[in-house]
């Protein structure tokens, strides 16, 4: 407001983006280090600075963990150059824009508390280990505290004396550390173009909330372009969350396809590779179980994945479709005492399973569509086969549907009717007058650590029961297969979960999803 000059900057100035970079070099960083080390001064450090280090192990988050009084030191400091520049009249946007970036990037990138240097760049450039430090140089600040006190550049460390010995060899050491594997993997497919923004590594916020597609997404096209560029591209499996529970590390690898890619035949084969090089990965990293996820297990695509056990018969990792938790979710989920429902929607694998059980249990099972009723009947024995009929009136209020019940199909439903899914991906809500169960899923134990995104439309810490499965494989040590036409005992997989800390939803939250 006060200087004019300030008022209309160019988009780019050479000689001022030259300027701001001595600047930064010359007094930024030696003012910074000679601030640092009096802030070490028992007298600062105890009144100021120490407040900083309460953070041993940092996270970016360390980076701009100040007392009020710093904060306004490192405002005036930083603002030397802008300032300058301005002055000078030689202030641009990309400066400006770019100055503050350099600060902030630096900044969150030297409290990250891992190493992401490579080495070559120092190889090809060597006196670039002057002008650029790296997470585990200052992170021996933080445990050291006398040592490495300079800003982004350790060339003042070099030149005082005050480098930690220790710095190329730590340096060393956290590159060829190898990062463990996991024990358990779940293998899993974006689903929209704008999923991308639900991962943990798009918008936190917006990945804690189950999900749903946002007006503003339409102003973001080009980003979403973009990703799907760049997932094109890329064409490999991605790693999208980590998670430990009890003495298993557990991740998420994505696929880089969306679901509309799943029903292209063009694309089938390859997706079909690049599941088999995910499982073949899997297998090489001594992975114990990799679980299939969505429509990675797609009976159309690979019946459920055994097509990959009869491909390579010798693998170790266990492959898991999940079916048989699945099946198990979706009976525990029928209230008490029903005694008949109506079945609609494609079938599949854990639909036919479902029909076999309720029927043997004298549940009365009717289909909706006159082809499911004959291909389900020709599944059932002959005992099974009575309680199992063609729907010809709509009276019950539970209805277990897949992918493929359509609009009219739900307008039949009597008011208040139950829709509970059986398929990976939810029905498409057209009643306001019923209600809308999760598809097969189960809340996660208290001690399911870093669950810090939802999985997909479920609400947080809510995990679907074809994740888990793979999980009780592993606690349980099950050295079988679950896929193709393998099925678990249902009662034994829906025990083993409830004792690991699982819990189902209760039904009344039905509600809560009401359309």
């Amino acid at each position: 407001m006060k200087l004019e000059q300030s008022h209309y900057l160019p988009i780019w100035r050479s000689d001022g983006i030259i300027l701001t970079t001595l600047l930064h070099s010359g007094p930024v960083e030696f003012l910074y280090y000679w601030l640092h080390r009096a802030l070490h001064h028992h007298f600062l450090y105890s009144r100021y600075h120490s407040h900083h280090h309460s953070s041993i192990v940092t996270e970016p988050i360390t980076s701009v963990i100040h007392p009020f009084a710093e904060h306004i030191t490192y405002f005036l400091l930083f603002s030397i150059p802008l300032l300058t520049t301005v002055v000078t009249k030689t202030a641009s946007i990309v400066s400006f824009g770019g100055y503050i970036t350099y600060i902030d990037f630096m900044n969150n990138m030297g409290h990250c508390n891992f190493e992401i240097i490579p080495k070559w760049m120092f190889s090809t450039f060597p006196p670039l280990k002057y002008l650029m430090y790296t997470p585990s140089y200052h992170s021996l600040h933080h445990t050291q505290f006398r040592t490495n006190y300079s800003l982004f550049m350790p060339i003042y460390d070099y030149i005082y004396g005050t480098l930690d010995k220790s710095s190329d060899t730590l340096y060393e050491k956290s590159l060829e550390r190898q990062g463990k594997s996991p024990d358990v993997v779940h293998l899993t497919h974006l689903t929209t173009p704008e999923s991308i923004y639900h991962l943990r590594l798009g918008f936190a916020s917006f990945a804690s909330e189950p999900y749903t597609s946002k007006w503003y997404f339409w102003l973001m096209w080009p980003v979403t372009l973009w990703s799907m560029m760049v997932t094109w591209i890329y064409g490999h499996t991605f790693t999208v969350e980590r998670n430990v529970f009890k003495n298993l590390n557990l991740q998420t690898w994505a696929i880089p396809k969306y679901r509309v890619q799943y029903f292209m035949q063009w694309q089938r084969e390859t997706i079909n590779n690049l599941i088999e090089e995910a499982i073949r990965e899997a297998d090489q990293k001594g992975i114990k179980i990799l679980s299939l996820g969505l429509l990675n297990q797609d009976e159309k695509l690979n019946n459920n994945g055994e097509v990959y056990i009869r491909r390579h018969p010798q693998i170790k990792v266990k492959l898991v479709d999940g079916s048989s938790l699945a099946v198990a979710v979706v009976l525990n989920s029928i209230p008490k005492g029903t005694t008949q429902v109506v079945l609609g929607g494609h079938l599949s694998k854990v639909a036919n399973s479902i029909a076999l059980a309720l029927c043997q249990g004298g549940v009365k099972v009717m289909a909706l569509r006159e082809e499911e009723y004959k291909k389900l009947k020709s599944n059932l024995t002959p005992e099974a086969a009575i309680n199992l009929l063609p729907s010809k009136t709509y009276n019950s209020k539970i209805w277990l549907v897949g992918d493929g019940l359509n609009k009219d199909e739900q307008l039949k439903a009597p008011k208040g009717t139950l829709f509970i899914p059986f398929s990976q991906f939810p029905p498409r809500k057209t009643r306001k007058d019923c209600f809308y169960f999760h598809t097969p899923a189960m809340i996660t134990p208290k001690h399911f650590e870093n669950v810090d995104s939802c999985e997909n439309w479920l609400p947080r810490r809510v995990m679907s029961a074809w994740r888990i499965a793979g999980i009780l494989h592993a606690l349980e040590d099950w050295q079988e297969h679950e896929c193709g036409n393998m099925m678990f005992d249902i009662e034994k997989v829906w025990k083993a979960s409830l004792d690991h800390g699982f819990q189902p939803i209760s039904v009344a939250s039905a509600s809560e999803s009401k359309a």
